[in-house]
């Protein structure tokens, strides 16, 4: 489990560094220009990294699974030698998925103007200032960004729907406890991240306002609440909480 959350942590620190920072500068000093390079940058990391991220959800999903419908042979079926090669292959996909969007944008032509109506380059907003005909980068981008989630998706539901049948079946409370509890945190989370993902590519004729709020909280409160949510499981967070929690009651 630490495994993956090593890699989620990776990526939710470069999700917020992709256009964060830039941002920032572009309030801060008024300026609101970016380079082909930097736009192009843009694009490329954020479907990268957003692939990826949806692929290690999945991996987690499948990591609790076998977590807690095979328990007794967890060890045997999830070894560093499966993990490894279970993370590498979010990765590798990721790149191929975000490789092929980046360069299907990049090689129209674009005539001007050169105003991307967003607050950072991608895609849709970006494949607008062309001046050819767009089908096709439109077509594949709808049916890669659409299949990777949904897919995704699918497969943790699936999962869950499997490990409930076995919480449920369990006669023990206090295991049925233990194991809606190892869920708990996994679940929250892909909620966080499909959640906005639906609300801006399953709807993209949507209010421009309410789409930009919806991904400025995917690309700035989500990274900032995942390590929130999985340190709370943590004990000693806990205890440490807990007296807190006591010292303020004496105080009072």
């Amino acid at each position: 489990m630490y495994f993956f959350l090593c890699n989620l942590s990776i990526l939710d620190i470069g999700l917020a560094s992709i256009s964060t920072p830039k941002l920032l500068v572009d309030l801060w000093d008024k300026s609101r220009s970016i380079s082909l390079g930097g736009c192009m940058s843009q694009v490329f990391f954020y479907h990268f990294l957003s692939s990826t991220e949806s692929l290690i959800y999945t991996v987690m999903a499948f990591d609790r699974y076998v977590a807690i419908c095979h328990p007794l042979r967890y060890l045997i079926i999830m070894n560093w030698r499966v993990c490894a090669i279970l993370a590498a292959s979010t990765w590798i996909t990721s790149s191929f998925h975000a490789t092929i969007l980046t360069s299907l944008t990049f090689t129209l032509p674009y005539c001007g103007p050169n105003v991307v109506d967003y607050f950072f380059c991608d895609v849709f907003p970006v494949v607008k200032l062309a001046c050819a005909d767009t089908y096709v980068i439109e077509t594949v981008s709808f049916t890669n960004i659409g299949m990777v989630p949904m897919t995704c998706f699918l497969l943790i539901l699936m999962s869950y729907v499997r490990i409930g049948y076995s919480i449920l079946k369990m006669n023990s409370a206090e295991g049925q406890r233990k194991a809606a509890s190892t869920c708990a945190s996994h679940l929250t989370v892909v909620t966080l991240f499909f959640g906005p993902c639906a609300l801006v590519y399953m709807q993209p004729r949507q209010s421009k306002v309410l789409v930009t709020a919806v991904q400025l909280f995917d690309y700035v409160a989500t990274p900032m609440l995942n390590p929130v949510i999985y340190t709370l499981r943590n004990k000693e967070v806990k205890g440490a909480l807990r007296k807190l929690r006591g010292g303020q009651k004496t105080a009072h």
